[in-house]
């Protein structure tokens, strides 16, 4: 399969969520709580049916190819080649009317993130990532498509550094106190990100990006886009993001640096 040919498969998978999803958005969508009695995890009509979508084509196309999925499980997970696949990352803002969510598609080689794809339908911009690249493409001014190339931006000092996160309500009381001490140091702090925040930072918009629990669903697809765009992905330790846990990622190597030393106290 040529590099065209699997760009062109990706896409069909976006077009596929985009539109088994945007029907959904904004409307008196019903949610569920996946986490009864624990905090509020909510899924959607819309998230089992975009995925279920999407795992059929990457069944009928390639038979012998992983998928590890955030609402239907995994197969094949020690297959060379791993689909990753989040319907729908930011339930939470999705059913609140937020635009703030996405699609994820990303694929594993050997276990390491090749590519990603973060898919916005409602605003109809996708940022794809192979680790050496990353491209934005959305409407332009005369809302006919255009494309540009995503650079995260150096952040030579923490003083000037936009930090983002989902919500400081996702942390544990003990990860809190080291989020805030990053927090402390910075220009500018916001929440409600989701995964768009990665998408900022790759474009050059946000600086780092820090979050704690997240599942390989949440962050795989989004590393080759933010380290694409030359930036950096890790857990809090400095290890592999690849499969999840406390993550930062940010737009520059200093600032990264700096960031981890701050949450290691």
């Amino acid at each position: 399969m040529t590099a065209v040919d699997f760009a062109a498969f990706v896409g069909r998978l976006a077009d596929i969520a985009s539109d088994t999803i945007l029907p959904f958005f904004r409307t008196s969508l019903a949610a569920e709580d996946k986490n009864a009695g624990g905090a509020f995890d909510p899924v959607t009509e819309a998230d089992h049916a975009a995925e279920s979508a999407m795992r059929r084509l990457i069944i009928e196309t390639f038979p012998h190819h992983g998928i590890i999925g955030e609402e239907f499980g995994s197969i094949r997970e020690d297959a060379d080649y791993v689909w990753v696949l989040d319907p729908i990352d930011g339930t939470k803002s999705f059913i609140a009317g937020l635009p703030t969510w996405g699609s994820l598609i990303g694929l594993l080689h050997k276990g390491v993130p090749t590519y990603g794809m973060l898919v916005q339908p409602f605003t109809r911009e996708r940022f794809t990532g192979d680790g050496g690249g990353a491209v934005w493409r959305g409407p332009g001014p005369d809302h006919e498509p255009i494309e540009r190339k995503l650079s995260a931006r150096v952040c030579d000092h923490i003083a000037s550094a936009t930090l983002l996160t989902t919500s400081p309500l996702l942390f544990s009381e003990q990860k809190l106190e080291a989020f805030r001490r990053v927090e402390s140091h910075v220009r500018l702090s916001r929440y409600g990100g989701d995964c768009y925040a990665y998408a900022m930072v790759a474009a050059g918009h946000a600086d780092c990006v820090i979050e704690s629990g997240l599942k390989i669903y949440d962050i795989a697809p989004l590393i080759p886009i933010v380290e694409g765009a030359g930036g950096v992905v890790t857990t809090w330790d400095g290890g592999d993001a690849a499969r999840g846990g406390d993550i930062v990622a940010s737009g520059c190597a200093d600032l990264h640096k700096t960031v981890l030393k701050l949450l290691q106290g």
